[in-house]
């Protein structure tokens, strides 16, 4: 029996038992991993993880009707073969698996196809519940900043928190002409998403300025009305970057909203959460900075373990190891990319060998969402000048400040200090490939 095989049985046969880090736990186990390995991994307590193990091998004992510990899982199992009834259970629980929809958006806060990535949303509402607090979520496109946002909403309004998500992306292009177009624009959606009336022209004083009467506003109406705390998420906060003037007023403001907290008992109230793509590159004094305060949370792309959990939700069995293995190295474990793929193989429009073969080209499943990189960096002949020095290196390549902040803000890079390299297998060979055809067009 491999590890794959036990998992599934478990899963079909106490679907409630094996949550995905108890899976990851099983399987640091049939590794040889001891508690103290995983506690490091994770940053959990040991004891936290032995009663999670315990609440397993207590389980296997009693299924397979012999003594299951975690020294000898392996020993124990691996020599065994599931029976034709077992083989039977996991193929109609397979069949039964409910179609996935396409990924095109955030993940709802129930959704089973949400992968937790410990310790980051224990981390987020442990903080969530403090008064005043501000969150800092870190990501590129499609790592899945805007479902952990859902996930912390629907958190707050357990809590009976009040609770608002607004994204700059939503915000059209003139909203950005000057400082005081932009925050009546914030205030007024704000209003809007607590279904309170608008009331800016009786809080909004040119001789105070734009700030203070959105400060003013923010306190004395909408946290005034309320009485109860409100989380605000401020989605892909990066947008503000690109407009220095309106940054430099907007940012340092919110770091001083968040200071207030510690003066007023009715600020504290405000727990802010922002999310962007990529490190501002606008320079902003530390002390007016709201990037160097709160918890930072960066999400980092899906683990083996991970991607093995959600292939579980989709209700396939990718038997191949090393295939599963090609599979993440070539989309870098990027939650949209690696959803795409399976739901591919649920549908059954590909294998796995198909999809490995043609996913860099014009025929394979991935054809749209490169085609839309694509574009974006013909539109920028700086940008793509700059994204082919990247894929044509072998190691790191130093980029222009701005030029790393929108390849970063893409996804199509990883930045280690001042270098980048290709984020993924994929992005390198479909664009080395387009960088191919694009001479080969010019010397025909």
């Amino acid at each position: 029996m491999t590890i794959d095989e036990l998992i599934q049985l478990v899963q079909v046969v106490r679907p409630t038992l094996l949550t995905p880090f108890q899976e990851w736990v099983l399987r640091r186990a049939w590794e040889g991993a001891t508690y103290t390995d995983m506690a490091a991994e994770q940053h959990y307590r040991v004891e936290y993880i032995r009663r999670s193990g315990a609440e397993l091998w207590t389980f296997l004992s009693h299924y397979f009707d012999q003594s299951v510990t975690k020294p000898h899982l392996r020993e124990v199992l691996e020599p065994l073969a599931l029976t034709p009834a077992q083989q039977q259970m996991i193929e109609r629980s397979q069949a039964a698996a409910t179609p996935a929809e396409f990924p095109s958006g955030p993940l709802p806060a129930d959704s089973p196809l949400y992968v937790l990535r410990p310790p980051i949303e224990e981390r987020a509402i442990a903080r969530l519940a403090q008064p005043g607090s501000l969150i800092r979520i870190k990501a590129p496109m499609k790592m899945g900043k805007s479902s952990l946002i859902l996930r912390l909403l629907s958190q707050a309004h357990t809590q009976q928190m009040h609770a608002v998500s607004i994204d700059f992306q939503q915000a059209d292009q003139e909203i950005f002409s000057s400082t005081d177009r932009f925050l009546r624009w914030l205030c007024a959606n704000l209003s809007r998403r607590l279904q309170l009336e608008s009331r800016l022209d009786d809080y909004w004083d040119e001789e105070l300025g734009s700030k203070v009467s959105c400060t003013y506003y923010l306190e004395e109406y909408i946290l005034e009305t309320l009485q109860q705390p409100l989380v605000l998420a401020l989605d892909e906060v990066n947008r503000v970057f690109e407009h220095p003037q309106i940054a430099g007023d907007f940012l340092p403001l919110l770091r001083f909203w968040h200071t207030q907290a510690s003066q007023s008992s009715l600020w504290q109230q405000l727990r802010l959460v922002l999310s962007y793509s990529t490190e501002i590159y606008v320079p902003l004094d530390l002390n007016h900075s709201p990037f160097n305060v709160g918890l930072p949370l960066e999400l980092p792309p899906l683990t083996e373990e991970q991607v093995r959990s959600l292939i579980a939700e989709f209700g396939l069995a990718l038997k191949s190891s090393a295939k599963l293995k090609q599979f993440i190295h070539l989309v870098g474990g990027f939650p949209y990319l690696v959803q795409l793929g399976l739901y591919h193989l649920q549908r059954g429009d590909v294998t796995l060998e198909n999809l490995l073969q043609n996913a860099p080209t014009e025929a394979g499943i991935y054809r749209q969402h490169l085609r839309q990189h694509w574009s974006r960096l013909q539109a920028s002949p700086l940008l793509l000048a700059a994204y082919q020095q990247v894929i044509a290196a072998q190691e790191g390549v130093p980029l222009e400040a701005i030029a790393a902040y929108q390849l970063d803000s893409l996804g199509l890079v990883r930045l280690h200090g001042n270098l980048a390299t290709p984020s993924c297998e994929l992005y390198r060979a479909y664009f080395t490939e387009q960088q191919w055809v694009s001479k080969s067009q010019i010397y025909s």
